[in-house]
């Protein structure tokens, strides 16, 4: 008899006979229901491209068929996603992608525990509304900067590790547990030279601060982040105009780090004051320094990070959170250098 489950929170019955597991889900309201399965179809999709089920809808049921442990892991995550509807949540795709990480995390059929498992990953509270951790290793990251004064984010694009150092940044100062946000970064650009950008310092260097603003404005209210940065409350801080500074009662925001010498890095580091936490934020595959020149953030990690008060988090190609395909290429070129690098020890 293969696995079925009636409803929503009823389980299911394991197969004795090596049958493929099947589940049934009722869905109790056709409004939330429709909301959960996505425009045509499309979160239905993502979850069966994702977990190898397939999942066929009739009216506000749903059939899953596939593996025991998919078809459990497809069920928590629609009884999940339901339950967030419900609550008036918003649905996007990455809420999607989100749930199913972490039934992927939480482990299988059999070794899953319903009332041992964490309700979910972690959120960070803004008066606008909230960001949630969306995969296990952006949950850690959001750990460490609750736990530590200084935090490096470190992996590749997509990831989300920019974003939330802001997102932490402004609930610290909604709080009032910090009284400014400092946004800084070094400038060293992929292939352009400062210099030829019309206007004077900060003109210059906001085009490249722009994920930063994105991210503010869109966890802030516009109105609020334009007062803010007309009182410094909100600052840019370019990284060479840093020096000499004690940053107190501040968010420091270090973007980009993988383009600060070693000096750079040091510097930056020792600019944290009283009551002050700073987040930096780097891509090691994408270092712009001359050829020969140790970038300031690879060599920060390796010296840190036994260091108590300093947490460092480390994302990969499978938590990019932006389009399917991103993650593709980043592995696809972490495989490339893999190879070149063993060539060269060859």
């Amino acid at each position: 008899m293969p696995l079925r489950s009636l409803g929503p929170g009823q389980g299911l019955v394991p197969s004795s006979d090596g049958a493929p597991a099947q589940a049934v889900l009722a869905f109790d309201d056709n409004r939330h229901a429709s909301v959960l399965f996505g425009q045509y179809g499309q979160n239905l999709a993502l979850i069966e491209r994702r977990l190898g089920v397939v999942a066929e809808q009739r009216g506000n049921h749903i059939t899953l068929e596939g593996s025991r442990d998919a078809v459990e892991q497809a069920r928590r995550v629609l009884e999940g996603l339901y339950e967030q509807v419900k609550r008036g949540q918003d649905l996007q795709s990455g809420e999607v992608e989100a749930a199913i990480r972490l039934a992927i995390a939480q482990g299988s059929l059999f070794d899953f525990d319903e009332a041992a498992a964490r309700p979910g990953f972690e959120e960070i509270n803004l008066r606008k509304r909230p960001v949630r951790a969306r995969t296990a290793a952006q949950d850690a990251y959001i750990r460490a900067l609750r736990k530590n004064a200084l935090v490096f984010g470190i992996g590749p694009a997509g990831t989300g590790k920019t974003w939330l150092a802001v997102a932490y940044a402004v609930a610290l100062f909604e709080r009032k547990e910090v009284d400014r946000i400092i946004l800084s970064r070094p400038a060293v650009e992929a292939g352009e030279r400062l210099g030829f950008l019309p206007g004077d310092l900060r003109e210059k260097i906001d085009p490249y601060l722009r994920p930063m603003y994105d991210a503010l404005f869109d966890l802030m209210d516009s109105r609020i982040v334009e007062r803010a940065m007309q009182t410094n409350e909100i600052e840019i801080a370019p990284l060479a105009f840093m020096r000499g500074r004690t940053l107190s009662n501040a968010a420091i925001i270090l973007d980009e780090a993988q383009n600060t010498t070693t000096m750079q890095m040091k510097m930056a580091l020792t600019r944290i004051g009283e009551n002050s936490r700073m987040i930096v934020t780097g891509d090691p595959s994408q270092v712009d320094l001359p050829p020969g020149q140790t970038s300031g953030l690879h060599e920060a990690t390796q010296l840190l990070r036994n260091v108590e008060g300093i947490g460092i988090a480390t994302f990969g190609a499978e938590d990019v959170i932006r389009h399917e395909l991103v993650a593709k290429i980043v592995a696809a070129y972490d495989k490339a250098d893999a190879a070149r690098r063993r060539g060269v020890k060859d």
